[in-house]
């Protein structure tokens, strides 16, 4: 056992705090702490996680967590080197930029074609449109003089339309209403050691979905209301999507929430920009 593994495990001794109840408070896995106690650090998903962890676990015991990491920081495996990645980035900015200037300029042209087609088009039409109307203004005229119309036909065809006229006024247009949608709504009920509480209403159910928006992210759903399961507890890579639907309530622990998107029945939830552990609980209002 390590001597920061010594001095966390005494810590919480001292406060009768059991492993158990360690788990239930921080949301980390007792394993996961057992091995933060014997040092055994290669247990964890990475070295990001152990730090993490850590000041979890410290804060949970009532440490200064700060401290803590500071005291030990030749102890505490060194994050990770992220992947130098700039000078691929500015080739492909340099590519995306090039790609749409020449798409602007394309786009450009074709429009200034279409509009010169259209204006041609207008004044042709406007044109055919003038020549029908001075041929129909004489064939009326002619029509008129050669052909005398029927009396018999005027009359079937005035109790024709004096037939329809009456259908017409018996029977309203019907125009069918389409029934309004419930409509969700999420509050932040309130924030407390590390967890934010949110309250959900108008809706059956809870639909959660997350997207990895940074590199990885250890991420744990459990639903936490009469039937409790863990839905997921893993590391989700960059660009994952997942969705768990949750009957009541549900709790979320975000290994790094600066990495993720999250949304409650597709309403955006900040998370904040901190590479820090998130926790959320979420509770289903009943409707």
């Amino acid at each position: 056992m390590s001597d920061l593994g010594q001095m966390l495990k005494k810590a919480r001794l001292e406060n009768k705090i059991s492993l158990d109840d360690l788990q239930e408070t921080t949301k980390i896995r007792k394993r996961y702490l057992e091995a933060i106690e014997d040092g055994n650090y290669k247990v964890l998903p990475g070295n990001f996680y152990v730090r993490a962890f850590i000041k979890s676990y410290a804060e949970a015991v009532g440490l200064d967590p700060n401290e803590v990491l500071k005291l030990y920081q030749n102890v505490i495996p060194s994050l990770e080197p992220e992947p130098m990645t700039e000078p691929i980035r500015s080739k492909r900015t340099t590519r995306n930029t090039e790609w749409i200037g020449k798409w602007a300029s394309n786009l450009m042209v074709i429009s200034f074609v279409v509009l010169i087609l259209g204006i041609i088009y207008y004044f042709v039409n406007l044109n055919y449109t003038g020549g029908s109307k001075d041929a129909s203004d004489d064939l009326p005229k002619t029509i008129t003089d050669k052909v005398a119309p029927a009396p018999q036909t005027a009359e079937v065809d005035g109790d024709a339309n004096a037939k329809t006229g009456a259908a017409a006024q018996q029977t309203p247009a019907q125009v069918p209403v389409q029934p309004e949608l419930p409509k969700s709504e999420v509050k932040l009920v309130k924030s407390e050691k590390n967890t934010d509480y949110y309250s959900v209403a108008g809706v059956q159910e809870l639909n959660i979905e997350m997207t990895v928006t940074g590199e990885k992210c250890w991420v744990e759903v459990e639903s936490a209301g009469h039937e409790k399961k863990v839905l997921a507890s893993q590391n989700f890579l960059n660009g994952n999507t997942q969705t768990w639907t949750v009957p009541d309530t549900a709790r979320l622990v975000l290994g790094r929430a600066s990495a993720v998107e999250l949304k409650i029945n597709g309403i955006p939830i900040n998370v904040g920009d901190e590479a820090n552990v998130k926790r959320i609980q979420i509770d289903l209002q009943p409707s």
